[in-house]
């Protein structure tokens, strides 16, 4: 399911998908590094290094899913700390029943 977001400050749209990231789960620390997400990026970089280098890399593959639960909602919080608001009913209502805000 997806939301749509808008800033008002500076005039822009996203749309931000709500629920588990597949791409996370898939992609690991790739997928906040093309959000421009950064900060979480190098959580999971260094969660992915820290577990992975105790269990033969088991551990960064189990980080990657436990993220993958998370990671969304984490998303879209920074996004609304931004300056981001749903930018119609159907994402509010949609963000809402995610428990996002």
């Amino acid at each position: 399911m997806y939301a749509n977001l808008r800033n008002e400050k500076n005039n822009s749209y996203m749309t931000v998908k709500v629920g588990f990231s597949w791409t996370e789960m898939f992609f690991g620390f790739w997928t906040p590094v093309f959000r421009s997400d950064f900060k979480w990026a190098a959580v999971l970089v260094l969660a992915e290094i820290l577990f992975g280098s105790f269990t033969w890399g088991g551990g960064a593959f189990l980080v990657t899913v436990i993220f993958a639960f998370f990671y969304n909602r984490l998303y879209v919080r920074d996004m609304i700390a931004q300056g981001y608001q749903p930018a119609d009913d159907a994402s509010l209502n949609i963000l809402r029943s995610y428990r996002y805000i």
